[in-house]
């Protein structure tokens, strides 16, 4: 499901995650039809686990990985059909 550039960047953070203790947070976005909200919230949680399933291949503990799957995006802060990944520091 993941694309060679997602591989990349996926490759890169977990690097930079190794030796550390920082948490990510993968929030995942899926466009959808206003009268099946809960088709683009399944889509959006498929595409959320599929990046925390290569970082958990990648050797980063599932513990250090909050998932949230929000559906459809409510405001127009980037594409529809995206997961967007932040790192928290502890």
């Amino acid at each position: 499901m993941l694309n060679d550039g997602a591989r990349q960047t996926l490759d890169s953070l977990a690097t930079q995650l190794t030796g550390t203790e920082q948490r990510l947070k993968v929030v995942a976005y899926a466009a959808g039809q206003s009268n099946n909200a809960s088709q683009a919230r399944r889509l959006s949680l498929s595409r959320a686990l599929a990046v925390r399933a290569y970082l958990i291949d990648k050797g980063i503990r599932s513990t250090r990985i909050d998932v949230q799957a929000m559906g459809a995006p409510e405001n127009a802060n980037g594409p529809a059909d995206r997961v967007d990944l932040s790192l928290v520091s502890q």
